[in-house]
């Protein structure tokens, strides 16, 4: 029989991915949420995280606490997880982000400094801490995979979801969170997956964080261009500045929580993904016109 992997988070759009990919690759596969229609688990608990992690091989790690809650929650989620991957003498992908860095000067890479001096940075920082000190003091194996801004089938948390995707086909106007003429990193969530998936299957991923394979970096105007191209037909445009973004914070919290992390809106944000594709060899990545075709029948499906 083949291994187990484990995916918490199994009913979020990584999560979900993630587990796709798994069936594709033909493993058995555990999809744990806390009220999905798989296996439940609350693994903000310890006991939890330890009944949906038995008899893993690998666990993916694609639950989060809501956006706003992190720096309480996230810490405190990391250790369970932590103990239920160790109580199964399982390995740890990380489904992480590009939080941990700052506001950096040129393209991200590995090797850079956590520097980030805002509250959600500082807690992705420390979750990232406590999952490789675990590895390194022998507790677990353990891997981070770091993705940017995604979007794809599913992606509706996310700023390149419902105000581009459902707003275009809509008839309404698609809005790019940002400067619309800084170069920027954006995922397709079945390559998320399929990198984090890499991930968990070899084993001189350990240790570190990668950068998971993307498409070039892109504009939000080249981006919402290849929408307009998919959708056929006219479609309106515009760029959400922060001037617009705190006047709509004002009464939507998770449009203000965007402010912290203005700094990845307003200048180049790119993603260095060469170490991973040295590391394992060359990666399929979806071009973007056509995971954007994709994405765009996915809402269609689903509206």
């Amino acid at each position: 029989m083949p291994d187990l992997h484990v995916v918490l988070g199994a009913t979020g759009a990584i999560g979900a991915a993630v587990v796709a990919e798994l069936d594709a690759r033909g493993y058995q596969v555990r999809a744990v949420s806390r009220g999905g229609t798989g296996f439940r688990a609350d693994i903000t608990t310890t006991e939890g995280a330890i009944a949906a992690c038995a008899d893993a091989a690998v666990v993916y790690q694609c639950a989060q606490p809501p956006y706003g809650r992190w720096s309480e929650e996230f810490p405190g989620l990391t250790r369970s997880v932590i103990a239920g991957v160790e109580a199964a003498g399982a390995k740890l992908v990380m489904a992480d982000n590009l939080y941990v860095y700052g506001p950096v000067d040129g393209p991200m890479t590995e090797n850079l400094p956590h520097t980030a001096t805002n509250p959600k940075g500082r807690v992705r920082a420390e979750v990232d801490r406590l999952i490789l000190d675990a590895h390194r003091s022998g507790r677990i194996r353990a891997t981070l995979g770091r993705a940017s801004d995604y979007y794809g089938p599913g992606g509706v948390n996310t700023t390149l979801g419902p105000t581009i995707f459902a707003a275009a086909l809509a008839g309404k106007t698609a809005r790019w969170v940002g400067d619309l003429d800084q170069p920027h990193t954006v995922h397709y969530l079945p390559d998320v997956a399929a990198g984090l998936v890499t991930l968990g299957e070899r084993a001189q991923a350990d240790g570190r964080a990668w950068h998971l394979p993307a498409a070039a970096p892109v504009t939000g105007r080249e981006f919402l261009g290849f929408v307009r191209e998919a959708v056929g037909g006219n479609l309106k445009t515009a760029g959400l500045d922060r001037g617009m973004q705190r006047l709509i914070g004002l009464f939507n919290p998770v449009v203000r929580e965007l402010g912290e992390t203005w700094y990845q809106r307003d200048r180049p944000f790119v993603a260095d993904d060469s170490a991973y594709r040295d590391a394992f060899g060359p990666a399929h990545v979806t071009p973007h016109a056509e995971g954007v075709a994709a994405t765009l029948d996915w809402y269609r499906r689903n509206s």
